[in-house]
């Protein structure tokens, strides 16, 4: 049966890409077959098609076109007989529908129809916890300067609740993002997996690795797996 890893984290910065490709490269190591479905591929991914054409012509997208964009990519996981799909920053698409206005009844209605969907692939979330502040601070020194002002200001525009108009309110919506997101899928513990690393801004990506691998050794059927690095 197909595994979806669901690689998540409190904030830009934490190391979730990092984590993906090492992640990818540690499962690939152990014979196993995996796709590595990139943060930017949504975009191109021939499943995703109508939802990158719905935001491009309107900035927003449809729970509707989600939903089915996602059965379609669960048909195709599944008929590709890759072992496991590691997506980085994809599903269950919680930043996305905090961003469109959606409120938590509605985003939490939302993830049981996505449930639903998902059960042939398996779903297992990994979620990279820290301070978003730090996180934040780490991914404009790998960015460059002006990259912070950008993205607070998409997550201003987006119109989040609580507003955000500078660091510290980003720091807060974050907060809010992370409790929203982690209690969807904890309230689905018979269906969705949960690997959370703790301090993982803190950590050696080498370690944040080794933990992932830990975690989910009981999903995957493996035993004792060595991360690189």
């Amino acid at each position: 049966m197909t595994v979806l890893v669901a690689v998540w984290g409190a904030s830009p910065g934490v190391g979730k890409s990092t984590l993906c490709g090492g992640l990818s490269q540690g499962l690939a190591d152990t014979g196993l077959r995996v796709d590595h479905f990139r943060e930017e591929e949504v975009l191109t991914r021939p499943q995703f098609a109508a939802v990158a054409e719905e935001f491009t012509a309107t900035g927003t997208v449809g729970l509707e076109t989600l939903i089915a964009a996602t059965a379609d990519f669960v048909d195709a996981a599944v008929a590709s007989g890759d072992d496991v799909v590691i997506a980085d920053a994809l599903m269950p698409f919680v930043p996305t529908l905090l961003a469109m206005g959606h409120g938590e009844e509605a985003i939490d209605a939302f993830v049981d129809d996505l449930t639903e969907v998902l059960a042939p692939v398996r779903p297992v979330m990994v979620f990279l916890d820290g301070n978003a502040e730090s996180a934040l601070s780490r991914a404009a020194a790998r960015e460059g300067a002006q990259w912070l002002d950008r993205y607070v200001g998409k997550l201003a525009d987006y119109a989040v609740s609580p507003p955000v108009a500078d660091l510290a309110s980003a720091v807060r919506y974050l907060l809010r993002e992370r409790a929203v997101t982690l209690g969807a899928i904890r309230r689905r513990d018979q269906d969705w997996g949960l690997v959370v690393v703790e301090r993982a801004d803190e950590l050696p990506r080498s370690e944040v690795l080794r933990e992932v691998l830990r975690g989910l050794r009981p999903w995957l059927g493996l035993g004792k797996v060595v991360a690189r690095g």
